[in-house]
């Protein structure tokens, strides 16, 4: 006898390299799977937990690189070995979204999911529950794609933004538009409307309506998998996906998906949330001393310094005089210090460094 929640899943996408939280988190160590906050949790192991209220533990998904298999085991030690599904190359989300799906419906054609990032903070959980409930609820009884919209809190450029329309359900609405990262002028025009929200990267939908919708919008990354489906044997599966998922396009499921297909709906939410993109956020997100300088588990003198985030590993003592918001960031083979206002930059910093020194500090 399946009960509804029997039939709901959740992706935890796990697969990202952090390059905008540069250097702490590298290659051969995400931000994913660092303690940012000192909890004894990572941001994974945190994802983890949030989702266990709503969705059976057997049927949370993890789909990451496979260089991290291990961390992922380590990490989380009672997800079942079938669970982790390992991607052999990086492509974005999008064949990623695919693949679960896939793999979703192989074992349950009814099944419903939703796919979350494995490094976001979420600071009210009772309200991210209830807004996940109501979403599955929504998806479940129609024919929807649907994304989580936060109320924004500031013209903030580094978010994408989805215009809501129509209103169908209660904060459930019909999304009108999507726009990646605006300016700073159009962010202020956006917030003043009180018609944009931010795009969280969260979504809920039936396995079968968004294989449907690759179908329809992104039939290339569809035909791999449709194949797939035909393979009755696992170890025929694996092999297949190690063969054929670096031929896959890489593309957001937001670009392939979610701005073509016509039936996406976005339910605006209230829930302390942060996708820990930057460093900004996380001092954002991070307790304050006087000074309103964030330390990260590092000893640090500071004398009429201000908005700085330390974060140094070791037993370094570090000694600023006359800083005020910038990034101090020491990870033993890297120092990095940058204004926190010109941190969209790190990741040109991290691209010139792979091209200047190879992979060594990358």
């Amino acid at each position: 006898m399946h009960t509804k929640n029997s039939h709901r899943y959740c992706v935890i996408m796990c697969g990202g390299i952090g390059s905008r939280f540069w250097p702490y988190s590298r290659t051969s160590l995400p931000k994913q799977f660092l303690d940012f906050f000192g909890t004894g949790s990572t941001l994974l192991q945190m994802t983890y937990e949030r989702i266990l209220p709503i969705v059976n533990a057997e049927n949370i998904i993890v789909v990451t690189n496979a260089e991290y298999a291990d961390l992922v085991r380590e990490q989380l030690p009672d997800i079942k070995p079938e669970n982790i599904l390992y991607e052999p190359a990086r492509r974005n989300t999008a064949p990623c979204v695919a693949w679960a799906a896939s793999h979703i419906r192989s074992i349950d054609p009814e099944g419903s999911m939703i796919v979350t990032p494995a490094d976001h903070l979420i600071t009210r959980q009772p309200e991210f529950i209830e807004a996940v409930k109501r979403g599955f609820d929504f998806v479940e009884q129609n024919d929807a794609l649907l994304t989580l919209g936060i109320t924004p809190m500031r013209p903030d450029t580094g978010y994408g933004y989805i215009q809501v329309g129509e209103r169908i359900d209660g904060n459930i609405s019909k999304v009108k538009t999507f726009t990646e990262k605006p300016d700073r002028q159009m962010a202020e025009v956006f917030l003043s409307t009180g018609e944009f929200f931010w795009n969280s990267g969260i979504f809920l939908w039936r396995t079968a309506t968004i294989l449907e919708a690759f179908d329809k919008c992104a039939p290339e990354i569809a035909a791999l998998f449709k194949h797939c489906d035909t393979l009755t044997d696992d170890r025929q599966r694996q092999h297949y996906i190690e063969t054929h998922f670096a031929s896959c396009p890489a593309i957001s499921i937001d670009y392939a998906v979610m701005e073509k297909a016509d039936n996406v709906y976005v339910e605006t939410v209230k829930f302390g949330w942060s996708d820990l993109g930057t460093w900004s956020a996380l001092f954002d997100h991070s307790p304050k001393n006087r000074d309103n300088n964030v330390t990260q588990n590092c000893n640090v003198l500071s004398y009429d310094s201000s908005g700085n985030i330390f974060a140094v590993r070791g037993e370094k003592l570090i000694v600023v005089n006359g800083l005020h918001d910038y990034i101090v960031a020491d990870a033993g083979d890297v120092l990095l210090i940058c204004p926190k206002a010109d941190e969209q930059r790190i990741r040109n910093i991290v691209n010139d460094a792979h091209a200047s020194f190879g992979d060594k500090f990358i």
